[in-house]
This record gives structure tokens, C-alpha cells and sequence, in this order.
């Protein structure tokens, strides 16, 4: 069966699918936020902001892509770039190199915490420190779980969908809209809008870096599958180490500190193998590319 607007606008300029990507997110982030409020009738339950994190996602980030997408191309799934598997073994190096990354992200978000504003801009910085306070407590209400099933609920909401949409969106749209020219600037482009969408200025660094990482991902790999594994895996680190410690009674601010103070020689030791990981997994990943072009 034909399908008369798929690939509608496949010649348009690159500023008009921006704009219309905008559009879209606009428009269904305030239908999804609607459709919240009209189920939630005012709750501010930490189960009723479960949900509308959900909403959030698909509203702002999946479905306006997919949506997008279907216009710009006759194949959607091949130019997102989900068309493609991965090698057990690049899938392999990718967790992996999460893994070791963790205490190395804390030291760098240690580093960036420790950035101070001018003078001038002094209140501006205690309001973004009031703002990222507020945002962590909330965080903390909805990572906590007191059994099991929470557990997976929380795996879903806040590692597996975020990491799926937020690719979707940076990496596999964002990324190939702005790779016209150069790669590069592609990548690091949509890592730090990636970063600032989170609007977390002392955790911007690190993000931004991790950003960059999952878009070289895409390009080494060819399949947007990869860093959508990545990013999984490091916010499946957060919400299980976090858990581990809550459900043990132990200071959960410990998951943020490893890596740094006194454990500092454990960041640097996780910054040097996630260096030599990142030029393992970029030989296996191009290497399992370029032998999938050779035998098409």
C-alpha cells in the first residue's frame, strides 16, 4: 500500500525539518502535558510523576522524530539508522566501557561543580544551584524503590526510554540533520544541546563529553542501536547503584563520590582504560562496519 506523505519532504532545506521537528515537539509535549493533567486531576504523587515522565518522553522526543522522519525520508528506520544490528563484540566494549567510565563521569562532574560564575552573576549562580537542588531531590523521589518491581519500573522509565528517546532525538536526528558538512560538528553540536536541554549547569561538562561519546558511536558503528546501549547502560548504572545503597541503608551520596576525594586515584585509573576502551571499541566498531559495506 502507498503512502503518499512518506518522504514528503525529502528536498527541504535543513532549516525548514528543524523547524518543523520544533514544531512537532512543541505541539505534542503540550498534548501529552494536557493528557497528563486531565488523568493525573492535580496529583503530585511520585507515581503520578512516573507518569508523566513517560509522556514527556514520547511526547518531546520520540514521537515527534519518528513523526518528523517519516516526512523527510521513504526510510525512516534506515535514516535514523535502526536498520542495522550490532556485533556481539562492539556490544560487549560498549558496557563495558560504561562500566570503567562511571568513576571517571564523577570526577569530571566533581570538576565541573567546582566552576564558579563571576561576581556579577552571583545570584544568577545560587538560583541555578536552588534549581539543580530542587531537580536532585525529585530525582531521588523517583529512583527510590522499596522492592523489586519498583526496581524495574524505575529501569524502564528513567534508563531504558530515556536512553532510546534522547538518541533518537540527538544522535540519530539531531546529529544527521547537522552532518551536512562536517561530522565533527555534527557530533559535538547535538552533544552540547544534549547537555543544556537537561539544564543542569554543574553537570554540563560531563554530559556534554558522554554526548560526544555516544554520537561517535553512531558514526563509528553505522547503527544508532550502539549508543542506545550506552546510554542504557550508564543511566542503569545510576538507578541500580543508587538502589543498592537505599535498599541497604547506606549514604546513597556515595554513588556520586567514587571516584573522587579520597577514591580520586580510582577516577584517574577509570579515565586512562575508558580512554584505551574508547579506541578499542572504535577499532571493532569500524571494523565490523566496513565488512558489512564489502559484502553488500
Amino acid at each position: 500500500m502507498k503512502k503518499p506523505l512518506l518522504g514528503i519532504m525529502e528536498r527541504s532545506s535543513v532549516i525548514s525539518k528543524v523547524l518543523l521537528l520544533l514544531a512537532l515537539m512543541l505541539m505534542l509535549t503540550l498534548l501529552f502535558i494536557g493528557l497528563y493533567l486531565v488523568l493525573s486531576e492535580g496529583s503530585q504523587s511520585t507515581a503520578s510523576l512516573k507518569v508523566m515522565q513517560v509522556l514527556q518522553t514520547f511526547g518531546t522526543f520520540m514521537l515527534p522524530c519518528f513523526i518528523a522522519v517519516s516526512l523527510w525520508s521513504r526510510e525512516p528506520l534506515k535514516w535514523l539508522q535502526l536498520n542495522k544490528g550490532l556485533h556481539w563484540q562492539e556490544a560487549l566494549v560498549a558496557v563495558l566501557l560504561m562500566l570503567c567510565a562511571s568513576p571517571f563521569i564523577n570526577l569530571l562532574a566533581s570538576l565541573n561543580e567546582q566552576l564558579v560564575l563571576p561576581s556579577f552573576l552571583s545570584g544568577l549562580e545560587e538560583l541555578i544551584k536552588q534549581q539543580e537542588e530542587a531537580a536532585n531531590i525529585l530525582t531521588e523521589r523517583f529512583i527510590q524503590a522499596d522492592d523489586i518491581g519498583i526496581l524495574f519500573v524505575n529501569i524502564l522509565i528513567m534508563a531504558l526510554l530515556p536512553a532510546f528517546s534522547e538518541e533518537l532525538c540527538f544522535r540519530g536526528t539531531l546529529q544527521k540533520l547537522f552532518a551536512g558538512k562536517n561530522t565533527h560538528i555534527a557530533v559535538w553540536t547535538s552533544a552540547i544541546i544534549f547537555s543544556a536541554i537537561h539544564f543542569q549547569f554543574y553537570g554540563f561538562i560531563p554530559r556534554m563529553l558522554l554526548g560526544a561519546l555516544f554520537g561517535y558511536m553512531l558514526l563509528w558503528s553505522g547503527s544508532l542501536w550502539l549508543p542506545v546501549l550506552a546510554h542504557f547502560t550508564n543511566n542503569c548504572i545510576a538507578v541500580l547503584t543508587y538502589n543498592i545503597l537505599y535498599m541497604n541503608g547506606r549514604n546513597v551520596e556515595d554513588v556520586d563520590a567514587f571516584g573522587t576525594g579520597d577514591t580520586l586515584w580510582i577516577g584517574i585509573l577509570s579515565a586512562i582504560v575508558t580512554s584505551a576502551m574508547i579506541y578499542l571499541l572504535f577499532r571493532i566498531s569500524t571494523k565490523y562496519k566496513m565488512s558489512l559495506l564489502d559484502n553488500e
